[in-house]
């Protein structure tokens, strides 16, 4: 199998990081990370050793929801913000309807802000992260969740 579930101290670095970063105190799921440091996040009512037996007997290529990708710094995706909106409250950039429009066609935005990741937020909806270099933000939207002409 392509992933390894996250000790309690892995889970409690991690925890830490997105609380230093983005205010998010709990993740109240069975970390795995994948290949390309990936962090999935499963919620289902199968304990590890279940996992892995069932992984003995099937080819079990992917469990739970892409949550983190570990990068300098860690990237929620789409969902996560989404799942984990009532917590995130640091590094918000709100954008408005015209930039989402533009975001959501995999465009960056013209939005200069401290280097790193920022969570892009229009209204009261989270639309996944972006990266800023100090004088954009890099969009991350994935190709197949783009509005396309």
């Amino acid at each position: 199998m392509n992933f390894h579930f996250l000790k309690s101290s892995e889970k409690k670095k991690l925890i830490q990081e997105l609380e230093e970063q983005f205010g998010i105190t709990e993740l109240p799921y069975l970390l795995l990370e994948t290949g390309k440091e990936k962090i999935r996040g499963f919620s289902g009512t199968m304990t590890k050793e279940e996992i892995l037996e069932l992984g003995r007997i099937a080819n079990v290529e992917i469990i739970g929801l892409y949550l983190i990708k570990k990068e300098r710094s860690l990237r929620l995706s789409l969902d996560a913000t989404q799942i984990l909106k009532e917590q995130i409250t640091k590094n918000i950039v709100e954008i408005t309807n015209e930039e989402l429009e533009s975001w959501l066609r995999g465009k960056n935005l013209e939005i200069i802000k401290d280097g790193g990741v920022h969570v892009i937020k229009c209204g009261d909806d989270f639309i996944g992260c972006g990266i800023s270099d100090g004088k954009k933000l890099i969009n991350h939207v994935p190709k197949e969740r783009r509005i396309r002409n």
